[in-house]
C-alpha cells in the first residue's frame, strides 16, 4: 500500500487541488521534499515549489496557499515559490519522481533525487542546508564524488560569477559527507 500524504499536508494539498483547473505538477525541493521524501526528521511548514507547471494558476495556488491565506491559517502549512535560487542543476527536470502518487486528482507533488536536492542547497548553505546535506550522506543517498561530478558538468558551467564560492562550499561539503561516511564505517 503506497505511503498516504500524512496531514496537515493532506487537507492543505486537497484544498489546492479542489481549485486547480487541469493537470498541474509542482516542483517541490526544500525541507518537504527532505522530509516526506527521504524522511529526515525535522520541523517544516511549507512546501517550496521551484515551478509549477502550467504556470497559468499560480498566482491562484499563490493566493489561496501562500504564508498568511486563509489555507495557511487552517492548516498550518503553506506553499513558497522560490524565486531566489539562482543555480540549480541543468536536467533536474529529467530525474524528479512523483511523491504520493495518485493521491490528488490534478496536482502531483515532483521532487529531485537525493544529488539534485542537495545542489539546490549549495547556493544557500545554512545550517539548515547543512544537516540536511549531513542526513542525505548519513543515509548514503550522496557521495561526494557524485555529488562533485554532477555540479562539475550541470552547474558549475553556468555559474561563472559565483563558481569561486560555490567551489569553497561544495569541497567544505564534500569533506562533511566523507567525514559522516567515514565515521559510520568506522562504527560497524
Amino acid at each position: 500500500m503506497p505511503e498516504l500524504i500524512p496531514e496537515p499536508w493532506r487537507g492543505f494539498l486537497e484544498a489546492l487541488d479542489a481549485i486547480a483547473i487541469g493537470p498541474v505538477d509542482f516542483h517541490c525541493i526544500g525541507g518537504f521534499v527532505v522530509t516526506k521524501k527521504f524522511g529526515f526528521v525535522r520541523e517544516t511548514r511549507d512546501i517550496d515549489v521551484l515551478s509549477i507547471c502550467p504556470s497559468n494558476q499560480q498566482n491562484e495556488f499563490l493566493q489561496k496557499g501562500a504564508e498568511g491565506s486563509e489555507l495557511h491559517k487552517r492548516h498550518k502549512v503553506f506553499l513558497d515559490v522560490v524565486t531566489v535560487m539562482r543555480f540549480f542543476p541543468e536536467d533536474y527536470d529529467s530525474r524528479l519522481t512523483e511523491m504520493y502518487p495518485k493521491q490528488l486528482k490534478h496536482i502531483r507533488l515532483l521532487a529531485p533525487d537525493a544529488y539534485d536536492l542537495a545542489l539546490m542547497k549549495l547556493d544557500r548553505n545554512q545550517d539548515r542546508d547543512i544537516e540536511d546535506v549531513k542526513f542525505l550522506a548519513g543515509e548514503r543517498l550522496i557521495i561526494s564524488a557524485e555529488l562533485k561530478q554532477r555540479y562539475d558538468t550541470e552547474m558549475r558551467p553556468y555559474a561563472p560569477m559565483a563558481g569561486r564560492t560555490l567551489d569553497i562550499t561544495l569541497r567544505f561539503w564534500m569533506e562533511m559527507i566523507d567525514e559522516v561516511q567515514g565515521q559510520q564505517t568506522e562504527q560497524t
